[in-house]
């Protein structure tokens, strides 16, 4: 941490000007310094996921623990996968909105409103479209299509880290939802 500070101080006395073209969060462009270009490209999301599994749902990150060049820039993406009827059960991001990009097949969407309402937003979204989870809303994706499903999400969170509910999270009508 000292030498994060000393870095910070020795910059800010080496070049008293400000930048206006960027936000003002990070205290130096990237971290660690000793980073090559490699460090800034990844072919992390370009494997499918196994969904082999009771969800038929494979979710591969890419963030600041799996990506290097990610560090210090306040993002993070994942490649979903989803088998037929897959599900990608309802979860929230407590510290970021998420924004999912389809790339092949056919998705039920949707986020529950938070109290008093409690009111369901779902939609149906088909490749090439996308669809925004608010920050802190309980979400969820199905895959409707009659094949495999793949979608792109990126966040403004250095770790996405979903939390999963538990069962008394939710009042009982959206947990036994079923789409049209």
């Amino acid at each position: 941490m000292r030498l994060a500070i000393l870095v910070f101080v020795a910059t800010a006395a080496l070049h008293p000007q400000r930048s206006l073209a960027a936000d003002e969060d990070p205290i130096q462009d990237f971290y660690p310094a000793q980073v090559q270009a490699s460090d800034f490209a990844s072919d992390s999301l370009k494997k499918a996921g196994n969904t082999s599994n009771a969800l038929g749902v494979a979710v591969t990150p890419a963030n600041v623990l799996t990506f290097r060049g990610l560090n210090t820039q306040g993002v993070s993406a994942a490649r979903i996968d989803f088998a037929p009827h897959g599900l990608n059960p309802p979860h929230v991001h407590p510290r970021a909105p998420e924004i999912l990009f389809l790339a092949k097949g056919t998705l039920l969407v949707g986020f529950v409103t938070s109290t008093p309402d409690n009111k369901l937003f779902a939609q149906t979204i088909k490749a090439g479209e996308l669809f925004i989870f608010p920050r802190g809303l309980v979400h969820f994706q199905l895959n409707v299509g009659y094949g495999a499903a793949v979608a792109f999400s990126a966040s403004t969170a250095r770790i996405q880290a979903p939390r999963k509910l538990q069962r008394r999270s939710l009042p009982p009508t959206h947990l036994s939802m079923t789409p049209c």
